[in-house]
């Protein structure tokens, strides 16, 4: 069936997305179920924060997935892509948090934790479906009745279950460590929530007096607000010119404390002054010391990097405003030495860009140690593979170095820790259930009041969506999922922790392919962002160019692994082909008369209906390679040369002659090549323009209801036709060249002129008269064996099997053409003169660039070949 008859005159996405969209999902095509008929292909989607806007970046990301998962569905796969959000507890807090402040001039202590978190619920109830919508626009074909949220009930469970399992295993523990500490979103943060940037700071040298004694000792630091924490100086045991002060007492300065010289190697007696003061709550290298010397820690700063009661008069005062008042007050006291400019890597929150402060607190951690061997293995031994195998090295080097994960957060939105204390015998409980009494003594208890990190939930994903940790059908039948298609910016967030968690709870690893992509970036190569204002919104270009010339645009520029440019002409380009591809659609229906979709008999097939038929037979075979290799930038590029070119602007032209000849028996046989190119075309682009061929396939002979859940095309051995093949691209190649010289001869298309073309392969090219007449200009083809009786007063053209000539009077006004070749001449013989000029100034070829000297010295050359051009054509023409 086909619906040909009302096809619109131009393409209108906004006409057509949205109601083939809405029809897919009522008809349920996205849907996956376990199905032992069929190998099963499961795709997670990193969940978008509930409370985001579409960006660029998700535009890539989901169009890549969506990509692959519409590839497997046609290919007979049981396709599953599972949607879903994560409930993102910085992000959603700070968000609400805001809103509260700017409406109701509130804090969430003033609504207390329960009302604060019915607030983020109403929140997420209101704007959690905004993104989910807008990723519908771009034409995800997620299975929308498996739409998870990192906080369901479902996902809860997991959390539990797994913090309690770690919990036993004496995996997950409590303890007092260094952290990094965000003062202003007041939580701690893991290593991987750290971004480190280049930032110009300073060197404090300060004197430390020895007590009883003229002596002191300089330290140089970079944060002498923390000096009001420091319980020791070091300096190396092997350092003779400190060996005499180890064991004796220093006056802390600023304070009445007396602090010890102590001796550890970790001092480099080569850097710096050999002495370092020894801050234990806010350092991490500090703590270690402390550890091994039994250091008292005493934390100076408050939540939100105001100085304690440990600073004394700067209590109260931020860190930044202590700082320049305390080294005032040591310059003052003659105990600022000097100050040094310097240079160093600064670590900065990733979600509000404040510096971190390292400081020491109790929080909960996962010991690293006995599940990164598993997931390194994962990836060692190829169960779950890289694209680029590039990035198995980052990965690889993250968790051989990997710290404990610290994994609590001072928020009140996210999965609350599962631990209870009891209010009695200070008993700690962790349970995968709320408890209300102490089991150890029946006294009342209290829980936790961090939450998790918001990562943690995330990292069950692949296998808390489909069911875990109940053994669900899904579970058994989807997992291990098949690919995750994610930026290389989230490696360490998100992929690493999948990995481990996976192997750990599971025994597998959870994806078999990591699809790393890049970013998108400008049109200058900048990253996107709202510092900048260069960010794009996708649903804009949407609305101007429709989803599929987005999509087209972002896959066509991806390179595995490597960031790409954003330029608003590709999308235009883009729409272009879009256009193109309707317009060669509106004419191939327009001469149609047949309803049925179907190859001729092979003996009906003329040469160049085997030409096109054998080319898209090897389209079929590499686009499929490419994407099974997740080469898709590489197979929308071939899609688009073969629609173009091989397709619209070769064969339609070819067959127009048999299609408007109703009386030509082959016409019928280009019909059904036609039908067969056109719409199988549009299967293999499918993936990554939907909607646009959707429309397009409705419109053609077709069986089935729907081009995304019909058959993908296959390549057949008997649909090679290399001889003829060959035989239609060397006719092509002489068709190209031939319009190529005209082109350079200005000779307009309506000049008629008779091609002679001398050959040893005359079956090529008899009866192939037609062609060059509708596509070369050609007034009559003679085809030859020899030159004999060819005429001198010709053009000629040497191509791949044969050397053609076309009379100059027919093309050219003899008149004309030498005045023009005489004037080019002139031109050329001034801009040798010019270039030969500098060549010869001794000045010139000394001082400029080399590569200057020698660019200067290929126009010359470049120049006088076309001279030697021209002034054979002024005396080929001077001769008649």
């Amino acid at each position: 069936m086909n619906e040909k008859n009302n096809i619109a005159k131009t393409y209108d996405p906004s006409q057509v997305e949205e109601r083939l969209y809405n029809e897919w999902v009522e008809k349920g095509y996205f849907h996956a179920e376990v199905n032992p008929d069929r190998k099963p292909f499961t795709i997670v989607i990193p969940p978008p924060n509930v409370t985001g806007q579409l960006h660029m970046g998700h535009a890539l990301d989901e169009t890549l997935q969506d990509i692959l998962i519409r590839y497997k569905r046609m290919q007979g796969y049981e396709a599953l892509w599972v949607p879903g959000t994560d409930h993102a507890g910085i992000a959603t807090q700070i968000k609400v948090e805001e809103v509260l402040r700017k409406e109701e001039g509130k804090t969430r202590y003033d609504l207390g934790r329960e009302r604060f978190l019915e607030r983020v619920w109403e929140w997420k109830n209101m704007y959690g479906d905004r993104i989910i919508n807008q990723l519908k626009k771009i034409g995800c074909s997620c299975d929308w009745d498996r739409e998870r949220f990192t906080m369901d009930d479902g996902c809860s469970k997991a959390v539990r279950e797994v913090f309690y399992n770690l919990y036993e295993k004496g995996i997950i523990y409590q303890g007092s460590r260094i952290i990094n500490w965000c003062p202003k979103c007041t939580t701690a943060l893991s290593d991987a929530e750290v971004e480190y940037e280049e930032q110009a700071g300073h060197f404090w040298h300060i004197k430390y007096p020895v007590k009883d004694s003229d002596e002191f000792v300089i330290i140089a630091t970079t944060r002498p607000e923390t000096l009001f924490g420091d319980t020791a100086v070091a300096v190396n045991p092997d350092d003779e010119r400190y060996r005499h002060l180890i064991g004796k007492t220093l006056i802390l300065p600023l304070t009445d404390r007396e602090i010890p010289v102590i001796a550890d190697e970790y001092v480099d007696k080569d850097f710096g002054t050999g002495c370092v003061k020894i801050t234990p709550a806010h350092d991490p290298n500090d703590f270690e010391v402390g550890k091994r010397h039994d250091l008292e820690q005493i934390k100076v700063m408050n939540d939100d990097a105001t100085i304690n009661r440990y600073g004394g008069k700067y209590e109260g005062m931020d860190r930044y405003a202590a700082r320049k008042a305390m080294t005032e007050e040591l310059d003052e006291l003659g105990l600022l030495v000097k100050v040094e400019p310097h240079s160093h890597n600064v670590g900065c929150c990733y979600r509000c860009s404040t510096t971190v402060e390292p400081i020491v607190s109790k929080q909960w951690f996962v010991k690293m140690q006995p599940l990164k061997g598993p997931a390194v293995d994962a990836v060692k031994n190829g169960n779950s593979k890289f694209v680029p195998e590039r990035f198995s090295k980052i990965y690889m080097n993250w968790m051989e170095n990997v710290y404990d994960w610290c994994i609590s957060r001072q928020l009140w939105w996210g999965h609350r820790i599962p631990a209870f204390y009891c209010d009695e015998c200070g008993e700690t409980t962790v349970s995968k259930t709320d408890i209300e009494k102490c089991p150890k003594c029946g006294g009342h208890v209290h829980q936790d009041d961090d939450v998790l990190d918001t990562w943690f939930s995330s990292a069950l994903w692949p296998f808390s969506t489909l069911g875990w940790p109940e053994n669900t059908k899904e579970l058994e039948y989807f997992y291990p999922t098949s690919v995750l298609v994610t930026g290389y910016d989230i490696i360490f967030f998100w992929v690493a922790r999948m990995i481990f968690s996976a192997m750990e709870h599971t025994g597998k690893a959870p994806f078999e392919h990591i699809f790393i992509h890049g970013l998108v970036r400008d049109s200058q190569g900048r990253k996107m962002s709202k510092s900048l204002g260069n960010g794009i919104d996708p649903l804009e270009i949407i609305g101007k160019y429709g989803a599929d010339a987005l999509r087209f645009t972002l896959a066509t520029g991806n390179s595995p692994g490597n960031d790409m440019r954003f330029y608003t002409e590709r999308v235009e380009a883009s729409r272009n082909f879009a256009n193109k591809i309707w317009n060669a659609s509106r004419f191939t229906l327009m001469n149609l008369d047949i309803n049925e979709n179907k190859l001729p008999e092979k003996s009906e097939l003329l040469r160049e209906d085997k030409w096109i038929i054998s080319k898209f037979n090897t389209l079929v075979k590499e686009v499929t390679d490419n994407l099974d290799k997740f080469e898709l930038g590489i197979a929308v590029s071939k899609l688009y040369d073969f629609i173009w070119d091989s397709f619209c602007d070769w064969y339609i032209e070819l067959v127009k002659p048999r299609l408007f000849d109703k009386e030509n028996p082959t016409g019928k046989t280009a019909q059904y090549v036609l039908t067969y190119v056109l719409s199988n075309s549009m299967k293999l682009l499918h993936p990554f323009m939907p909607f646009i061929t959707e429309e397009i396939w409705r419109h053609l002979p077709h069986t089935g209801e729907s081009i995304m859940i019909s058959e993908w095309p296959v390549f057949e051995e008997k649909l090679n036709f290399e001889t003829e093949e060959k035989a239609t691209e060397i006719i092509m190649g002489a068709i190209t060249a031939i319009r190529n010289r005209r082109a350079e001869m200005n000779v307009p298309p309506s000049k008629k002129a008779k091609v002679i073309i001398v050959t040893d392969n005359k079956a090529i090219f008899e009866n192939s008269g037609a062609y060059f007449e509708r596509l070369a200009s050609a007034d009559g083809v003679e085809v030859l064996s020899d030159k004999r009786g060819v005429s001198d007063n010709c053009v000629n053209i040497v191509v791949d099997g044969a050397e053609i000539f076309l009379p100059l009077d027919a093309l050219v006004d003899k008149e004309k053409e030498l005045e023009r070749l005489l004037k080019e001449k002139s031109e050329l013989l001034d801009e040798i003169k010019r270039a030969e000029g500098k060549l010869n100034n001794k000045g010139f070829v000394e001082k400029a660039p080399e590569k200057v000297v020698n660019e200067e010295r290929a126009k010359a050359e470049k120049y006088k070949a076309m001279l030697d051009k021209v002034l054979a054509a002024i005396e080929s023409i001077e001769k008649r």
